[in-house]
């Protein structure tokens, strides 16, 4: 299970996070089959459960020795992941996907009503399991959910939007995904019972990880080929998302260029085209040094914390998110 994880570093994790995914299938289950089968769709595809690995390896922050993480633990890890899932379902919906995770996507098997309720379903038993851990984890991931849906609401806003800044781009990143990594990292030190600068320093630390780890993502999908992807490369841009890479590109001296490729309607034939301006232009290493920011700035947030299991598994997962953004260069 831990095999790929950034956080494999952390001796526990491998059996912590199969103790995630037995809660995570149990939470799951629905007595109404249909549902069953939905809900159960994406849990049972596999991944690497990063979220959970998080809310693991910061309560491992307080560890002087490996040792197993708690149950409530455990609990708020599978709380976190099933927000994740319940928003894949959405985001299924929203991207007419027709795979995800190499398996068929939800809303091209059961269509777009059952998989907004099987997304639905999956954010209703997150909120069960944070209700029995206690009324500010609850809280937390109430607040995490609005979110998620107003960084998500700001990239739509700026779909095709050629003028689209920085400011803009890291706001909505800033809830579509760091939010999440912020509040599993929270939930972890939450459950573990760490003192609250410590809870603090760890939530800095998710969401400084969370804006390097979707700049990194961004990059990817301009660098990196379909096949090292497992999905279309240069997909963002070809449905009007303009990430960090791109916006730079665009104020580049290949600005207008790729800016007359984007307003004629990209074809996948002229994707490729302007995926080499935005290789050419300064938006990769500009890219590049910002991933590498936002990973200093985790690191730095667990300055204070003495070295521990936990804290040595999350210095290595931001040392690895600016090296994964440069595997593609060679």
């Amino acid at each position: 299970m831990a095999s790929g994880n950034p956080l494999a570093v952390l001796p526990t994790l491998e059996a912590d996070l199969e103790r995630v995914e037995h809660a995570l299938l149990d939470a799951v289950r629905s007595d109404l089959a249909m549902l069953d089968d939905a809900a159960s769709h994406y849990a049972s595809a596999g991944g690497k459960r990063v979220r959970p690995g998080f809310a693991i390896a910061a309560a491992a922050t307080d560890h002087t020795e490996p040792s197993a993480a708690d149950h409530d633990v455990v609990m708020g890890g599978v709380a976190v992941e099933l927000v994740h899932l319940g928003s894949l379902y959405h985001d299924d919906v929203m991207d007419e996907a027709t795979t995800r995770r190499s398996v068929e996507a939800a809303n091209a098997r059961w269509g777009n009503v059952v998989t907004i309720l099987t997304g639905d379903f999956l954010l209703a038993q997150s909120s069960i399991i944070a209700a029995a851990l206690g009324t500010e984890v609850s809280g937390l991931l109430g607040q995490t959910i609005a979110e998620l849906t107003d960084g998500q609401i700001r990239e739509l806003q700026d779909t095709d939007n050629l003028e689209r800044t920085v400011e803009s781009y890291e706001a909505a990143i800033a809830g579509k995904t760091a939010s999440l990594l912020a509040c599993a990292c929270r939930i972890g030190g939450i459950c573990g019972g760490l003192e609250r600068p410590t809870i603090d320093a760890l939530t800095e630390f998710g969401h400084s990880y969370g804006m390097a780890f979707q700049i990194v993502d961004d990059l990817l999908d301009v660098l990196a080929t379909s096949e090292q992807l497992g999905k279309p490369a240069g997909n963002d841009i070809l449905e009007g998302n303009f990430t960090l890479p791109v916006i730079r590109a665009l104020r580049s001296e290949h600005g207008d260029q790729l800016r007359s490729l984007i307003e004629a309607g990209l074809t996948p034939e002229t994707r490729d085209q302007a995926l080499i301006l935005v290789r050419m232009s300064p938006g990769i290493p500009e890219g590049l040094e910002a991933a590498r920011m936002w990973a200093d700035k985790a690191k730095a947030s667990l300055t204070d914390l003495p070295p521990s299991p936990g804290s040595i598994a999350l210095h290595a997962a931001a040392d690895h998110l600016v090296e994964r953004a440069r595997a593609p260069l060679g």
